[in-house]
């Protein structure tokens, strides 16, 4: 069994496209104005193994933990992937990841 206190951290990542991209600006905003947490670029391609546009949302296990329901009611219909991270970022990314909407395919070759 994996403990738990080997997560320092979460990543959110909402997804967007070009119709979609204010609404994610909104939603990470928002998010960072309320909970403190740390709000990356927009990247209107795929950056990493992500498949579409993306913003990153930066949180500590604990902001973390309102974070994700505060998503789960507000994400404005957008897709939001999460996962902790835990420095296996293959494991993190493939096997502990949490999806808000309809899950997508990641590309993980990049993790070797």
């Amino acid at each position: 069994m994996l403990d738990p206190a080997t997560i320092t951290g979460y990543h959110a990542h909402v997804y967007y496209d070009t119709s979609s991209v204010g609404r994610a600006r909104a939603v990470c905003e928002a998010a960072h104005a309320r909970f403190g947490v740390s709000m990356g670029r927009m990247h209107d391609k795929p950056v990493g193994p992500h498949p579409t546009g993306s913003c990153q949302l930066a949180a500590t296990p604990a902001e973390f933990a309102e974070l994700l329901p505060w998503l789960a009611l507000n994400r404005e219909g957008l897709v939001v992937f999460a996962h902790p991270d835990t420095g296996d970022h293959l494991a993190d990314h493939r096997d502990h990841g949490i999806w808000l909407g309809t899950g997508l395919p990641l590309d993980l070759s990049i993790f070797g």
